[in-house]
């Protein structure tokens, strides 16, 4: 089942079930789907299952940013309402990659592109999006190639 399908059916789960808050974040989600399509080429063709994944990656970091600002201010409700949206997305998230798995497919992402000074470090985050959509915390893939591209080869 296509990823949109998938979120459709949880809405009118969601709206069945009288779960506000499911049917609250997943109208954003749709708002946000919107948004980009009418962005990217109006009236375009729908956005790929890949393009949802990193529309859905961004919408959790934006949310992981919102908590972090309102317990800072004070706000722990608000904070509580963001971590709940941020549950209810990453249910349509694939299973995130681990630590390990992390440095291996830098590693992997480096022996493939024959990167082997910083400044290549776009063609191993070029080929990490492709091979790990959705999976991959790219800002911990980022650190680790940065630090292994700047450590001196034997």
């Amino acid at each position: 089942m296509a990823l949109r399908e998938r979120l459709n059916d949880e809405l009118k789960t969601a709206m069945k079930a009288r779960d506000a808050r499911r049917v609250s974040t997943l109208r954003l989600v749709f708002a946000a789907i919107k948004d980009r399509e009418i962005r990217s080429a109006a009236g375009g063709p729908e956005i790929s299952d890949e393009d949802l994944l990193a529309l859905l990656s961004k919408m959790i970091k934006q949310r992981e940013d919102s908590v972090t600002a309102f317990e800072g201010g004070g706000r722990p409700e608000l904070a509580a309402a963001e971590r709940e949206e941020i549950a209810i997305i990453r249910e349509f998230m694939p299973r995130q990659l681990s630590d390990d798995e992390i440095h291996s497919a830098v590693r992997d992402a480096i022996a493939a592109t024959g990167a082997a000074t910083p400044k290549d470090m776009g063609k191993v985050m070029g080929a990490l999006k492709k091979r790990h959509a959705g999976t991959i915390d790219m800002g911990k893939a980022g650190g680790i190639a940065k630090e292994l591209l700047a450590t001196p080869k034997p």
